[in-house]
């Protein structure tokens, strides 16, 4: 969703839909301007704003994580609790956060719902007892946010084009902005991932997993999805995969979806590289390509070539 408003009561009941504590307050009509920008990431959504306008505003999130920067040169952070750095991210999954500024603002927020990334918590660790919380509003290091906001940029710039046959990358964008996030902030998944990961049947639980791969690759599924159709822990699958293969279930499912995309191309059905691209969950042709090469020893190109021209086809090399 995408849109630009100067009504003060649109702008606030838009933001409410994704955190429904948040509130403006004195903010000056005149010189109000509202440039709105929101993608769905399964539970979670990106949001990306422009608010020119003196502003008061507070967020008390419930049943949610909410990550959010405020970059304006004029911005005053603050909790109950605590000042915060204007020029870092912040996290809250429920203490009250307030900002004030002067002029304008950019404001780039992550909203999570708390179920499902604790659910998420619990499958990556293996924990069922996790509770998901955040026990500090600022990021553990400087090199923590800057990472946050490099991931923030990347899923900004890549989300610009999704569109339904997106699934497959929806679904990995989803799972690395939680994952970058908790990372990120001093939370409770800290403590469960310094205890052992589950390590138990890792040949059975390869081979389950294998199949199971093989059978879903072309589903939005993630390496927590595999794992638990293999009844073991993210990590722990992670640790069965390198002892047994000596790869990551990361690389086995890009590896089934290389494999997906060249049948697809083998079968006539790529209308273009960047379509089929997307829709196996690369969100760069070029990564695509090479990604492709590495595995087929030809680029995607080579394939649909002849299939479409029987000839050299300039038009399907470009991307």
């Amino acid at each position: 969703m995408q849109f630009t408003s100067r009504n003060v009561d649109d702008v606030e009941s838009t933001w409410q839909q994704y955190v429904p504590s948040a509130a403006l307050q004195k903010v000056d009509p005149q010189r109000f301007r509202f440039d709105w920008r929101a993608a769905e990431l399964g539970t979670a959504t990106l949001v990306h704003y422009d608010l020119a306008a003196q502003v008061h505003s507070t967020a008390e999130p419930h049943d949610q994580l909410l990550v959010c920067r405020v970059d304006s040169p004029d911005v005053r952070l603050w909790s109950d609790r605590q000042n915060l750095d204007a020029r870092l991210p912040w996290l809250t999954d429920g203490t009250r956060v307030q900002a004030q500024w002067n002029r304008s603002a950019r404001v780039r927020a992550l909203v999570f719902d708390r179920d499902a990334a604790q659910e998420r918590a619990r499958q990556f660790t293996g924990d069922d007892d996790v509770e998901l919380r955040a026990t500090g509003l600022a990021p553990r290091t400087t090199a923590a946010a800057t990472q946050w906001e490099r991931m923030f940029r990347y899923l900004d710039d890549s989300l610009g084009g999704e569109s339904s046959d997106d699934r497959l990358l929806l679904a990995e964008f989803e799972r690395h902005a939680l994952l970058t996030t908790l990372s990120t902030f001093s939370t409770t998944l800290a403590e469960a991932m310094t205890r052992s990961p589950q390590r138990s049947s890792a040949p059975l639980t390869v081979r389950r997993a294998l199949s199971f791969i093989e059978e879903n690759a072309h589903l939005p599924i993630t390496i927590d999805d595999v794992a638990r159709a293999s009844f073991i822990s993210t990590r722990g699958l992670q640790y069965a995969f390198r002892r047994a293969l000596d790869i990551t279930p990361t690389e086995a499912l890009r590896q089934a979806r290389l494999d997906g995309a060249r049948r697809e191309i083998e079968r006539g059905e790529a209308a273009s590289i960047r379509a089929i691209a997307r829709r196996w969950g690369f969100s760069h042709p070029s990564r695509f390509i090479a990604a492709y090469r590495a595995a087929h020893g030809v680029a995607p190109s080579a394939s649909i070539e002849p299939l479409r021209r029987g000839t050299t086809g300039e038009e399907y090399v470009r991307v």
